[in-house]
Order: C-alpha cells, then structure tokens, then sequence
C-alpha cells in the first residue's frame, strides 16, 4: 500500500512538479488520500516552476503556480513510500546519499518500457510538452498499480 509518493528530478522547478501535479489531479479524481510531493537532488530552493511547466500543466487541466522548489531531504526520503524519479542517475544518486531508500525508488517510466524523462530547462515549450506526454504515460502506468 503506497501513501505517500515523492516525485523527484535536479531542481524540482520543471518535471517533478508536473508529475506531481498531474498525480494529484488524477489521484483526487479517484477519491484517493495518496499524498504526492515532489523534490529535487540539488533543488532551486523556494523557486516557483518555471513558466513553460505551468503552462503545460494548466492546458492539462491542473495548477502548479503554488509550487515552491525544495531540496530532497533525509526527512522526505524517510517518511515516503514510493520515490518517482526522471532518471537513472536521480535514482543512483539517492540510493548513494540514502541507502535507506533502496527498494522504494522507480523511474516514473517502469512499467512504461523503464523509459527516462529529459529535463527540459531553458528549452522551448515543445520540449515541456515531450517532457509531459513521458510523464503522463508513466504515472498512467504507476496510477494502475497503486490503486
């Protein structure tokens, strides 16, 4: 049974707060209380995302103007049930810095092909969009197996 998810990717201001949104969307439509969060492994600490990631998520359907960037923490590995993460090397990182947290941490890609996500920081709409579409099809997958 999964809780609480962590949505992760570098500064938490492009990718994980559309997974995160988007999860909280879909998972609020279900009438589930799975709390979704997001972070980031070397995070812009209290940045809102960026304007191209809240565009993609309000043609969407869901808001992420409220989201502040913040640094994945020992706390926030720690009280998560589920980590989602845009790339192996998010995922090889976290298992260095918190060997605790080996066995909860996925790509959001898994059950998707094992595909990653690329970040799209400082790069046009269109690849927010790309971005989104990968993050959508893997979460789609995770939402099949944790409810």
């Amino acid at each position: 049974m999964f809780n609480h998810i962590i949505c992760v990717c570098v500064g938490n201001i492009c990718r994980s707060p559309m997974a995160e949104g988007y999860l909280k969307h879909r998972l609020q439509a279900m009438n589930s209380n799975i709390k979704v969060e997001s972070a980031g492994v070397n995070a812009l600490v209290d940045k809102e995302a960026v304007a191209e990631a809240q565009e993609v998520a309000r043609n969407e359907g869901f808001d992420i103007s409220g989201h502040k960037a913040r640094q994945l923490s020992n706390e926030i590995i720690a009280d998560a049930d589920l980590i989602l993460v845009m790339e192996d090397e998010q995922k090889e990182f976290i298992e260095r810095k918190f060997p605790h947290a080996r066995g909860r941490i996925f790509l959001v890609g898994q059950w998707a092909g094992g595909f990653e996500i690329p970040d799209p920081y400082r790069q046009p709409l269109s690849s927010f969009e790309y971005a989104f579409g990968l993050i959508k099809k893997g979460c789609d997958e995770w939402l099949l197996k944790i409810t």
